[in-house]
Parts: structure tokens; C-alpha cells; sequence
């Protein structure tokens, strides 16, 4: 059997795929369906220049597999967070953040799943 995550509520995760990479808090893990509730905050596309940051603080939570989050290093979330906490939201921003968001979901979910059938 996998072994579990042990995150804390309130903890910052990650999710990778690609390039890009998903910046969550976490609200609580259900451990009996190897699950974790999470609140995300910023999508990172690592670009050859400097990272796209996309703000998901108006998205909707999530309850994604718990063992496909890792935890995130303070010194790389601090240095993301602070540029978009100082910026103001942009008009349209919410919509294109969480369409954004939905894309990266569906494709971590496609990318997993066929690691899986293999």
C-alpha cells in the first residue's frame, strides 16, 4: 500500500506537470480515499525568462490524490506569493485564471491516468 502524505491544514503544497506547477493550501487530507481538499493559490509557468504567475486565490477548491502533492519550500512560495499579492486583480483576471487552472487540471489528470494504464 502507498504510503500517505502527512500535510498539515494549512500547509503549501505542489502539483507539477509540465512546466507549470500548481501552488495549493491545504484544507485537510481524507486519509480512507487517499484524497487531499486544497485551496489554490497561483498557477507557475516556468518560462525561459521569468515564471507566469497566474493568481487562483478566486478559484473554487479542489479534493485531488493526495500522493501526487508534494510539499512546497517556503523560500520558493514566499518570493511567488508576494508578486501576486502585490498586484491588484486584473479585470476578466477570475475567469481566465480559473479556465487556466482547468486546463492544467485536465491535463495532469489525462497525463496520470495514462501513466497509470501502462
Amino acid at each position: 500500500m502507498q504510503m500517505i502524505q502527512k500535510f498539515q491544514t494549512g500547509q503549501i503544497v505542489s502539483l507539477e506537470h509540465g512546466d507549470r506547477k500548481l501552488y495549493a493550501e491545504v484544507i485537510q487530507v481524507v486519509i480512507s480515499r487517499q484524497l487531499c481538499w486544497v485551496r489554490p493559490l497561483l498557477l507557475v509557468a516556468f518560462t525561459q525568462e521569468l515564471p507566469l504567475l497566474t493568481d487562483l486565490r478566486d478559484a473554487s477548491d479542489l479534493l485531488w490524490y493526495v500522493n501526487l502533492f508534494q510539499p512546497a519550500l517556503d523560500t520558493e512560495v514566499i518570493s511567488l506569493l508576494s508578486q501576486v499579492l502585490a498586484k491588484q486583480p486584473k479585470p476578466g483576471h477570475i475567469s481566465d485564471a480559473k479556465q487556466q487552472l482547468n486546463q492544467f487540471l485536465h491535463e495532469s489528470w489525462q497525463a496520470q491516468k495514462e501513466s497509470t494504464e501502462c
